[in-house]
């Protein structure tokens, strides 16, 4: 991978912090301390004949912001160097990260293995409007590693894999996962949305493709829609073939956003995680909670893997009240400092009710089988004081 402003020998010394702070910038002729923002649709070209070798891709250089921008750019150098990848290529959103890989690896007839414990929009995507086309979708529980390989046939080309899964804290193990896509020549997607570079690395397990929401933790106050996508030069050529055409493009003024962001990404996450911890732990002592979904607990099935698997236990978290719907929103509604809203990633603290929300287009029987019951509430916990979060949290579970 090309860094502008840095040689490859340097670079490769870098920790993470440093590769957040600095991978992909390259300084205009003012010399910007910060990566500026190229707010430009188009770029003029010193000749007909340079135009035309922009176009047909014989000399490097922007042609069009729908697929090239220098901002955007470094994003995307940048989040490439974080998870390891050759090459990325940002998207208007996490769901557009996701469709662009579809729409540029598969064809009709091709068949996704995809974790019955993903976000419930992935679920339509494949479900719905991936089957318009041809392409046909088998969801298998996560931990069920039989029944994955018992599930492929000639046609699959690709599994897909959140872990830790939204919203029950699945852990999959990526690396035997891998090996078993690999036997069977399919590539694996991994959502590494929950963890993020700073604290898993799919890429190094054995994945073939990461796919991110930047809308997350990669951004981390809620300010930006925007999706990314991270593996070989090969595929990523295909995935920004696809984003040339079809345009669901990142703007240059939300790449500058992230880039921000992932600044303070791994201070970030090491507090999201401190704070989630506590919040699980004192959860797990409340005797109107049923039980907590967090691998930091010892109890969690995922608990060993996660450890090994990842540098930290993450932000989100979710429990069961003692009850059903009526006693889950009696909770949500009584909380005072948590915002009600279905994003995660965010300083803010967000709480949310998923077989309503998020997970809501699922059939009931969908919903069983991916574990999201009428009881259970997520929690993506953000940056306040921990005592306050357990105070208003406290103030919820009063309410039953």
């Amino acid at each position: 991978m090309v860094m502008t402003d840095f040689d490859d020998e340097l670079i490769a010394q870098w920790g993470i912090d440093t590769l957040a702070v600095r991978a992909g910038q390259v300084r205009t002729h003012e010399g910007e301390h910060s990566e500026p923002i190229f707010t430009t649709s188009s770029y003029v070209f010193d000749s007909a004949a340079a135009a035309a070798a922009r176009f047909n891709g014989d000399e490097p250089g922007n042609v069009y912001s729908r697929y090239t921008n220098p901002t955007v750019e470094v994003f995307q150098q940048r989040i490439a160097a974080l998870e390891g990848g050759d090459a990325a290529v940002a998207t208007a959103s996490g769901m557009a990260a996701i469709l662009s890989t579809c729409m540029a690896l598969l064809k009709a007839g091709d068949h996704i293995l995809c974790s019955r414990s993903v976000f419930g929009t992935t679920s339509v995507l494949f479900t719905k409007f991936m089957a318009k086309f041809g392409v046909t979708t088998t969801f298998v529980q996560p931990l069920d590693y039989a029944a994955w390989a018992s599930a492929i046939t000639p046609e699959t080309k690709l599994f897909f894999v959140e872990t830790p899964s939204n919203p029950l804290c699945d852990v999959v193990d990526i690396q035997r996962l891998s090996v078993l896509a690999k036997t069977h020549d399919c590539k694996l997607v991994v959502d590494n949305c929950f963890c993020t570079p700073a604290l898993q690395k799919p890429l190094g397990l054995g994945a073939d493709i990461v796919i991110h929401s930047a809308t997350k933790y990669l951004d981390g106050q809620g300010r930006c829609v925007g999706g990314c996508v991270v593996g070989s030069k090969e595929d990523m050529a295909e995935i920004l073939g696809f984003v040339r055409t079809c345009g669901p493009t990142m703007s240059a003024f939300n790449a500058w956003v992230f880039l921000k962001g992932l600044e303070t990404l791994r201070l970030r996450m090491d507090a999201h995680c401190a704070n989630a911890q506590a919040l699980a732990e004192w959860l797990s002592d409340q005797p109107q909670v049923e039980w907590v979904f967090y691998a930091g607990l010892p109890e969690h099935p995922g608990h060993d893997l996660a450890a090994k698997q990842q540098r930290g236990f993450g932000g989100v978290l979710s429990f069961r009240v003692n009850g059903g719907r009526e006693e889950a929103w009696k909770v949500i509604d009584a909380t005072r400092v948590m915002s009600l809203t279905a994003n995660l990633g965010d300083a803010k603290t967000t709480i949310v009710h998923p077989a309503t929300t998020t997970h809501g287009r699922l059939s009931p029987g969908e919903k069983t089988a991916a574990g999201i019951t009428e009881n259970l509430i997520r929690i993506a916990v953000g940056l306040e004081d921990k005592q306050d979060l357990m105070d208003d949290l406290a103030r919820g579970l009063l309410a039953l």
